[in-house]
């Protein structure tokens, strides 16, 4: 007789392993789901990855909401405009802040850097020239609308 009272026989033990790795599991896939919105988002250049990452981390735990809106943020189009640097210093950032993480540059077809056919100036912060006027932002959106579309269709 043992201190429980009877005795363990095997297929107590079979529960017992099955229960213990039926609970790893479940730990494996809670690890994996709560870091794939990270994930996605470094994968596709998302340029806020980290705070995708964070947020699928923390929402998960807590209530289902938040881990919902990481998930979608991390699908969320990445064509970011930084008009205080020229596209190529953008893309030289954004795969310097991704080497920090180990992600791959950018090689994704919805972050790479815009390369307009002629140069659109998006800086004019001179004095003589004033500051930049919503007219002139919203004519260099369309000639980069325009270029994206030839690209599409393959005019290059």
């Amino acid at each position: 007789m043992s201190m429980l009272g009877f005795e363990l026989g095997f297929w107590d033990y079979v529960t017992f392993a099955t229960a213990f790795i039926a609970g790893g599991a479940g730990i494996l896939t809670y690890i994996w789901i709560a870091g794939l919105p990270g994930r996605i988002a470094l994968a596709r250049h998302h340029p806020e990855a980290e705070a995708v990452k964070l947020m699928g981390w923390a929402g998960l735990l807590p209530t289902i909401l938040p881990w919902v809106q990481a998930f979608i943020w991390a699908f969320k189009p990445t064509d970011v405009i930084d008009i205080r640097r020229f596209p190529r210093e953008e893309a030289r950032a954004i795969d310097e802040e991704h080497a920090m993480d180990g992600a791959p540059s950018t090689t994704n077809i919805h972050c790479q850097p815009f390369r307009p056919n002629a140069p659109v100036s998006l800086s004019r912060m001179s004095p003589e020239s004033g500051p930049l006027t919503m007219a002139d932002t919203q004519i260099a959106l369309m000639k980069m609308d325009v270029t994206r579309a030839r690209r599409a269709a393959g005019n290059q």
